[in-house]
C-alpha cells in the first residue's frame, strides 16, 4: 500500500529562514537596521521556556536583534502591560512577542490588546485578526500562515475544495479558518459539541488538526487522498512527541500529511521571523 506523501515543514521553514537571512544581510549592506524582535516569558513553564529559546536561537541565525525579557510567576498585570508600553515605544524593537499561556492572575486579552497592531507579530490582536477576516491580511497568526505556506509549498491548492478544522481555538482553529477562507476553500469548523466528526471528516479534502489531543483523529475517519495539516504536539507518558492524528494509520490514507515533530512546528517560528520582518519593513515606509 502507498503511504502519503510528508510534508516536510522543517524543509520549508530552513528555505524561509534562508530567504530572511539575505533580506536582513541587504538591509545591513544598505545601513538600515535589523529588525528587533522582544520575546516576553512570565515564569517558569518548561514547554514556554523551549519555545523562547528556540525563538531567540532562531533570530540570531538570522541577523536580527533579539531581547528577551523572563519576569516572575508573580509579575502583575500593571508590571506586564507598562513593559509592553515601553516596548511599544522602543524603537528599535519592531515585534512583540508575549508567550503563551500566562498566569491565571493576568488577563490574556488585556496583553494582547495592549501590543501595538504594527508590532503585533503573533498576529492575534483584534486588528489583525480584523484584517484578516476582511482579507487584507497584515501581521497574520503565525501558525495558520505557516499552514498556508506548507499548501503552497507543497503545491496544494484549497480553492474549491472541503476544509476540515478540528478545533476553534483563536490561535489556531478560527484564524486558520479565514486563511483558507480567503484562498476560497468550502470551510466546516469542528469543535467539542459537533454532532458527528467522523461525518464531517469522511467529506474533508483538507484537514487541519488543532484540538489538544494525542492521536484523537483515528486514519479510518479520513477521506481517502485527504491532506492532513498536524497543529497538535503533545508529549506522551513515554517522553515522545505525539500529534493529534494517529500518523501511522492516516499515513496509510492521506495523500499528503506533516509529521509531528517536524511539520508545522518549525513554520510557526519561522513564519514569526517573516511578521518581524514585515513588521520592520512597514515602519519604515510609514
Amino acid at each position: 500500500m502507498e503511504t502519503a506523501q510528508l510534508i516536510d515543514g522543517k524543509a520549508v521553514a530552513a528555505n524561509l529562514r534562508k530567504e530572511i537571512a539575505e533580506q536582513v544581510k541587504t538591509r545591513l549592506e544598505k545601513g538600515l537596521p535589523a529588525p528587533g524582535l522582544a520575546v516576553v516569558l512570565i515564569g517558569e513553564d518548561p514547554a514556554s521556556r523551549v519555545y523562547v529559546g528556540s525563538k531567540v536561537k532562531a533570530c540570531e541565525e538570522v541577523g536580527f536583534i533579539s531581547r528577551s525579557y523572563r519576569m516572575a510567576v508573580e509579575t502583575t498585570q500593571g508590571d506586564l502591560l507598562s513593559l509592553i508600553d515601553d516596548l511599544n515605544a522602543d524603537p528599535e524593537i519592531h515585534g512583540i512577542l508575549v508567550q503563551l499561556p500566562l498566569p491565571k492572575h493576568i488577563e490574556v486579552q488585556s496583553v494582547i490588546e495592549r501590543i501595538d497592531p504594527a508590532k503585533d507579530v503573533d498576529g492575534f490582536h483584534p486588528y489583525n485578526l480584523g484584517r484578516l477576516a476582511g482579507k487584507a491580511p497584515t501581521l497574520r497568526p503565525c501558525t495558520p500562515y505557516g499552514c498556508m505556506r506548507l499548501l503552497k509549498a507543497y503545491g496544494i491548492d484549497p480553492m474549491g475544495k472541503n476544509a476540515v478544522i478540528i478545533g476553534a481555538s483563536n490561535i489556531v482553529g478560527r484564524p486558520v479558518a479565514l486563511e483558507l477562507l480567503m484562498e476560497r476553500a468550502t470551510v466546516t469548523v469542528c469543535h467539542s459539541k459537533t454532532k458527528d466528526l467522523q461525518a464531517e471528516l469522511a467529506r474533508a479534502d483538507i484537514v487541519v488538526a488543532a484540538v489538544g489531543i494525542p492521536k484523537f483523529i483515528k486514519g479510518e475517519w479520513l477521506k481517502p487522498g485527504a491532506v492532513v495539516l498536524d497543529v497538535g504536539i503533545n508529549r506522551l507518558d513515554t517522553g515522545k512527541l505525539a500529534g493529534d492524528v494517529d500518523f501511522d494509520t492516516a499515513k496509510e490514507r492521506a495523500a499528503a500529511i506533516t509529521p509531528v515533530p517536524g511539520g508545522v512546528g518549525p513554520m510557526t517560528i519561522a513564519c514569526l521571523l517573516q511578521n518581524t520582518l514585515e513588521a520592520c519593513e512597514a515602519m519604515e515606509a510609514a
